[in-house]
């Protein structure tokens, strides 16, 4: 058994990192370009013209081309094998490890943004340990939430941008089977005035998408707003249902008792032109791949929540 002393030592231990520097800084070994822009617009999705477009970028406020806010972190990310070395934060997770910490899960990114980012900025990022909290107890396990901030500058040492990143190390909470033998219900999703009509057009096994009445633009997630003209007035046009596997991610751990594991999830393209992020069901994991057939079905979790999922698209009288 842990005594107050030793939890009160090994905080002071924790707490002694707080303010650290990760290493000196770490320039970004490319500078702002277009390439990278027009792939990362792609992959998200990004129809906004000022990042990819010459001539509405340069009739714009922005005077030409500018990257996305949300790529910050993508300039001066390491890659697969790049890194800095032994660092204060790999210190700190080795002892927090040690003490039987051995779990990570991210929790929340936030960024702020100072200015727009141009072709030819080249940015550099310098890292520090924030905080550390005590102990915790969360529905994964106990543990320590870890922040750190990252200040972004430019080649003139101008701050550009920031980043906290904030994770959570923890000893996986032992399992516990459910006293009436129910299995709990699937966490609820974050329904807003924004797309609370999303999730009640599921209900009644109808998906939607989300149409600007101005431009004619299809958006996913529900937006206040269009991204290509900016008019805030929309109707919904009703999915054909049908699409392609555009990538997937097969989770194994942590586990949480309301799914079932592993536990398949795509980003699924629909015929349509739109992404959206749903189970993959009624295939063997190992079979899941890019540009799969698929085709929605609903399921009902329970009297208050239903979700669109995936299944490989069936040959007719199968």
């Amino acid at each position: 058994m842990t005594t107050v002393s030793e939890s009160t030592e090994f905080l002071e231990q924790l707490k002694a990192f707080e303010g650290r520097q990760i290493g000196p800084p770490e320039l970004g070994p490319d500078v702002v370009n277009e390439a990278m822009i027009r792939h990362w617009c792609d992959a998200i999705g990004d129809t906004n013209p000022v990042y990819t477009d010459p001539d509405a970028a340069a009739a714009s406020a922005h005077g030409g081309i500018v990257a996305p806010p949300t790529m910050l972190q993508a300039w001066v990310m390491r890659g697969f094998r790049g890194g800095r070395g032994r660092t204060a934060q790999d210190e700190l997770l080795r002892l927090l490890e040690g003490a039987g910490f051995t779990s990570v899960v991210a929790t929340d990114c936030q960024q702020e943004y100072a200015r727009y980012l141009h072709p030819g900025d080249r940015l550099s990022e310098t890292k520090v340990i924030e905080s550390i909290s005590e102990e915790k107890k969360t529905a994964l396990g106990t543990g320590h939430f870890v922040t750190t901030l990252s200040t972004y500058t430019d080649q003139s040492g101008q701050v550009v941008g920031t980043m906290r990143f904030r994770i959570l190390k923890f000893k996986p909470a032992a399992r516990k089977a459910a006293a009436s033998g129910e299995r709990p219900r699937r966490p609820r999703p974050a329904v807003t005035q924004d797309n609370a009509w999303w999730f009640d057009a599921c209900r009644q096994h109808k998906l939607l998408i989300q149409r600007c009445t101005s431009c004619g633009t299809l958006r996913h997630p529900p937006e206040p707003m269009c991204g290509t003209c900016g008019s805030p007035d929309w109707d919904t046009v009703e999915a054909s249902g049908r699409g392609t596997v555009y990538s997937f991610v097969v989770n194994h751990y942590p586990q949480v008792p309301a799914f079932d594991y592993p536990l398949a999830v795509g980003l699924i393209e629909l015929e349509e032109g739109t992404r959206l992020v749903a189970n993959l069901v009624g295939i063997d994991p190992g079979d899941i791949a890019v540009e799969l057939p698929v085709e929605v079905e609903f399921v009902d979790h329970d009297e208050d929540l239903t979700l669109p999922a995936f299944h490989p698209i069936r040959p007719r009288g199968a």
